[in-house]
């Protein structure tokens, strides 16, 4: 019998103590997706506080082996597998998630001013704008309004393209660029407590 495994990165569980296989990885079995192969209790949670624990394929195989001796285990999935243990269910705050949001969008706001700002200041963007408006219409003008103006909405459209989201609207299915930094962010996140814990779990829990 030929089992495939499809194991997550990360899965939280909350409450329940008694981690399944169904849990942890998409299971397929003599050409189903779904039979007793998925209830087979992989690894049971020590300790009734929040936790992060970390799970091996191995773990799995071994598991599934000990119940289908003849079985040929295959892993298509991630080797490594973060188990997020939580008590019970966390409410998040809605006061202090906005407040978080209201200040982090401060700090970008101000900062992304600060930037551009420095950048106008660095090439001298007045100047050009001075030079331009004086090459078209043979007049000296500093900032004049008819360039100043539609780059400044230039701008604030160019921001809103490149990020690709305004409010609910989305000008295309593509994943942002925030999207991205926050994907590679968690990524190298979980493979940092990966690394972590594999060296505790090697060398000993303490």
């Amino acid at each position: 019998m030929d089992i495939y495994i499809k194991p997550v990165e990360k899965v939280q569980i909350v409450q329940k103590r008694e981690v399944f296989l169904r849990d942890v990885a998409e299971v397929f079995v003599g050409g189903q997706t779904k039979g007793e192969a998925e209830k087979l209790m992989v690894f049971q949670i020590p300790s009734d506080r929040k936790k992060t624990y970390l799970l091996s394929v191995i773990d799995l195989i071994r598991a599934l082996n000990q119940t289908y001796p003849d079985a040929v285990v295959s892993n298509v999935g991630s080797v490594d597998i973060l188990i997020e243990y939580l008590p019970k269910a966390e409410q998040p705050a809605k006061l202090w998630t906005l407040a978080k949001v209201a200040f982090v969008s401060l700090i970008l706001f101000v900062g992304a001013a600060t930037t551009i700002m420095c950048f106008h200041t660095d090439v001298q963007l007045p100047l050009i704008f001075q030079n331009i408006y004086y090459i078209f219409f043979g007049e000296n003008r500093e900032m004049p309004a008819l360039i100043s103006i539609p780059y400044s909405i230039g701008l604030g459209l160019g921001i809103i393209i490149f990020f690709n989201h305004f409010s609910k609207l989305s000008l295309t299915e593509d994943p942002t660029p925030i999207e991205i930094e926050m994907t590679t962010y968690e990524k190298e996140t979980n493979a940092s407590v990966i690394d972590f814990l594999g060296r505790r779990k090697g060398g000993g829990e303490k």
